[in-house]
């Protein structure tokens, strides 16, 4: 990815009651995906799960926060699936990577 771009970083513990979670999490990355600006995204789940989605601007994140099925899944999850969750947005001024062939 061609720097600058912004990360946001969605940090979160899940709740017991996941009935419905894989889908709508597989919804919200299809959805992203096709959002302008949306350069991707990456998933981590452990004890706490980590998804940090990529976007050119702020403009763009603000766009995505705002769709309107990405507010009913944000919902859902306050509701239902997470018991504690914390957004980051950072802007990538840098990136380096290693990758062994």
């Amino acid at each position: 990815m061609k720097t600058p771009y912004y990360a946001v970083i969605f940090s979160n513990t899940q709740t017991t009651e996941l009935k419905g979670y894989a889908e709508i999490a597989k919804r919200m990355e299809e959805l992203a995906s096709q959002q302008p600006g949306f350069l991707g995204m990456e998933h981590a789940r452990s004890e706490i799960g980590i998804t940090i989605s990529y976007w050119e601007t702020l403009e763009a994140i603000s766009k995505w926060k705002s769709n309107l099925e990405h507010q009913e899944a944000q919902m859902l999850g306050k509701e239902k699936f997470y018991s504690w969750y914390k957004t980051r947005i950072c802007k990538v001024e840098r990136e380096y990577e290693f990758k062994k062939e």
